[in-house]
């Protein structure tokens, strides 16, 4: 008789938990199925039956951490104020963080994959939700600023897929913005910063606040 889905599920979420902890401490090197498998009160043919082999073990970590930061990014709703929305993205970041720090790290810290065929971070979905962000944010404050030096060309979006140096750099611009809350988001799961929930909280919204805005500045006077 087959085992219940439920129970499937629920071995699956508390290995991939054990497996996060495990890979966020010691590395990726420092996961082994046996010893998952008896932090979970299982077997280690349980694990191979579920994930296939340690390594397809690994990638799923890697994924589950992916989608509940996708989760957390999703709940965010669109609204008409794009830099409301994309303050709302970066606190949204650090929650996705704090709730989940053992994937977190292992997604980025760790620098473990989804797998070989796995777009790059860049290229993620988590990431493009980011990048869209900022492409209204530009849009918004060129249409405040008025009508660009080559307005004879056909209106569109800025340029959404730039990392480089170019006319829009809208790509630029959310990689900075990424750098910057991860680099806030790091500092206080290592323990960096001081202070209350709260206190740490307002921190890093300040922090953003401050810099953010600057990050924006070439991109929303590339055609000014």
């Amino acid at each position: 008789m087959a085992r219940p889905r439920l129970h499937d599920d629920a071995l699956r979420t508390r290995l991939l938990d054990l497996a996060s902890e495990a890979v966020s401490r010691d590395g990726e090197r420092g996961l082994t199925v046996r010893a998952v498998a008896a932090a979970a009160g299982t077997s280690a043919s349980a694990v191979y039956t579920l994930f296939g082999s340690r390594e397809e073990l690994l990638a799923a970590v890697s994924g589950e951490g992916f989608r509940r930061f996708a989760g957390h990014l999703a709940a965010v709703p669109r609204t008409d104020d794009p830099a409301a929305d994309l303050r709302a993205l970066g606190a949204a970041y650090r929650r996705s963080a704090l709730a989940d720090p053992h994937y977190y790290r292992v997604m980025f810290d760790r620098g473990v994959r989804p797998g070989d065929t796995a777009p790059p971070p860049v290229e993620q979905p988590t990431f493009v939700v980011l990048r869209d962000a900022v492409a209204r944010l530009v849009a918004d404050v060129r249409a405040q600023d008025g009508p660009p030096h080559d307005a004879g060309k056909p209106a569109g979006p800025p340029d959404q897929d730039h990392l480089g140096p170019g006319a829009d750099g809208v790509g630029s611009v959310a990689v900075g913005l990424w750098g910057l809350v991860h680099g806030l988001v790091s500092l206080e799961l290592a323990g960096q910063l001081p202070g209350t929930e709260a206190e740490r909280a307002a921190r890093y919204a300040a922090a953003a606040g401050a810099v953010g805005p600057a990050l924006l500045t070439p991109a929303t006077a590339a055609s000014g």
